[in-house]
């Protein structure tokens, strides 16, 4: 078994609900690829790139998995089409009902046409390293030669106030109790 860091985020409605309710359950859709060992708050986050749409909701789990990483990422695509993702008619940093992103996954690095690990961007990513910071800040990010509590330092000290309060750790209920959600 091994620890994937996966990177959640959606902005649109989806069958479960609300951009939390859809991350609650795609966090219990997760459990059919392994076991989430732990989760992160959510968080508000402002769009990057195309910023002409609703802010996303973020989060980060640690999933313990026995799956390979083409495996992992297959069963994320399919989680992700689950929710109503549609990734040929969806455009780079567009709304989306689901994101699923292979953050980390144990010390691997990777790097094939259908798969890049570590996150090819992670380090200039607040929206990411930010949960993933609250649930691994000590986990070592390949390729990097640190940590993902000196990655956010090092992000954050190089971006505007403005950028770095873009990612606002919010409180929900539904988020909250999302084993109880039973989706």
């Amino acid at each position: 078994m091994r620890t994937a860091y996966i990177g959640m985020g959606g902005n649109l409605a989806s069958w479960a609900g609300a951009p939390e309710a859809t991350l609650a359950a795609a966090t219990l859709r997760l459990e059919s690829l392994g076991r989430v060992a732990s989760r992160s708050s959510l968080y508000s986050t402002a769009p990057v790139g195309f910023a002409a749409q609703p802010r996303f909701m973020n989060a980060a789990v640690a999933l313990e998995t026995g799956l390979e990483p083409q495996e992992l990422l297959d069963g994320l695509l399919a989680i992700e089409q689950e929710f109503g993702r549609e990734r040929p008619a969806d455009f780079a940093n567009g709304p989306r009902t689901l994101d699923l992103d292979i953050l980390l996954f144990g010390e691997l690095e990777i790097s094939s046409p259908e798969l890049v690990v570590p996150h090819p961007r992670l380090a200039e990513r607040a929206f990411a390293l930010t949960p993933l910071n609250e649930i691994a800040p000590q986990a070592f990010v390949p390729g990097q030669g640190q940590t993902v509590a000196e990655l956010l330092d090092r992000l954050l000290e190089n971006t505007s106030r403005g950028e770095s309060a873009a990612v606002v750790r919010i409180e929900s209920s539904v988020w909250d109790n999302w084993k109880e959600r039973g989706f």
